[in-house]
């Protein structure tokens, strides 16, 4: 079996478990929430002023709540068997299409907060790497080490208190224009870069003080010459690794920036199904992020196996 191959077949088993253990994990965790799960799902689908106990006891046989968590769980996982995530118990709606439109607005806010972090980290890196230990790079690890330790939540709130409540540069929430995306995109692109540019700047030292790079000096090409045949490509290499790495601080971050924001995404969506109880919503909604996890650690698998000629040996 080739390495690509190998690869995809690993990711893919690592999915069914993801979608077992996610499964499993999440309802266990709704169904250790206090309260009654009949009563808060009525709630969101009446509202609580027409709720009352015979709602909720409708609810409950219509839904089948009543019945052993072992049943439940397990008419969840032969119908996830069956590629079918069910319908939410407050919106009737199907989760698969519900998910489907939520997970297109959190992908356009990951591709833009990516894009941040690519535009801050990148040069950042570089020059502290191609000078180390000088005033940038000082300078650069200190912004680095306050930024990481701030919450994305904290960081959020603070920008949008300068920017769009006081200099009243931007909306301060919502969805609909360009204007929207910029806040969270940035505060969670600048968490991500916080990280990447002293990976990228330790990659980029190791590699212009190794031997290879100071022959190509010495056979007269030119820095940037050297730095872009040689330098850069191999220290992509441990940097899209790293990319592997900071997916899980993405996750988290989109869940609690798009509730901080506003933003209509799959992070949003799954703390309002935790709080309305819809059990297959949050179950649905973690495994999507879960899969997502492992379809992105394999796409960098296969990219650094076609830059990295040493892994297609």
């Amino acid at each position: 079996m080739s390495g690509p191959t190998r690869d995809i077949a690993v990711r893919l088993l690592q999915a069914a478990l993801v979608a077992l253990v996610v499964g499993a994990i999440s309802f266990a965790m709704m169904q250790a929430l206090p309260g009654d799960a009949a009563f808060r799902i009525a709630a969101g689908r009446y509202g609580y002023d027409l709720m009352d106990a015979a709602s909720a006891e409708a609810v409950r046989q219509e839904l089948g709540l009543d019945r052993p968590l072992a049943v439940q769980l397990g008419a969840w996982l032969a119908a996830l068997a069956r590629l079918d995530l069910g319908v939410s118990l407050v919106s009737g709606g199907s989760i698969a299409g519900e998910i489907a439109h939520q997970l297109g607005h959190s992908l356009q806010l990951a591709f833009g907060a990516a894009l941040v972090s690519i535009v801050v980290a990148v040069p950042v890196g570089v020059v502290a790497g191609l000078y180390p230990g000088s005033f940038i790079d000082r300078l650069s690890l200190g912004a680095s080490a306050l930024l990481r330790a701030v919450p994305a939540f904290a960081l959020g709130v603070v920008l949008m208190l300068v920017l769009a409540v006081q200099l009243r540069l931007l909306p301060v929430a919502g969805h609909g224009a360009f204007a929207h995306l910029v806040l969270p995109a940035v505060t969670l692109g600048i968490g991500l870069a916080a990280v990447s540019n002293r990976v990228i700047r330790d990659c980029v030292a190791q590699a212009v003080a190794s031997d290879w790079y100071q022959f190509a000096r010495t056979k007269g090409l030119a820095r940037s010459v050297a730095l872009g045949r040689h330098a850069l490509p191999n220290a992509a290499v441990p940097v899209l690794t790293y990319v592997a790495v900071q997916l899980a601080y993405l996750v988290e971050g989109v869940v609690i920036v798009e509730s901080v924001f506003a933003w209509p995404g799959i992070g949003h969506a799954l703390v309002h199904a935790i709080f309305d109880r819809d059990i297959p919503m949050v179950q649905g909604t973690a495994l999507t992020l879960g899969l997502l996890y492992v379809a992105l650690n394999l796409g960098v698998d296969l990219v650094c196996r076609a830059i990295d000629p040493r892994t297609r040996a």
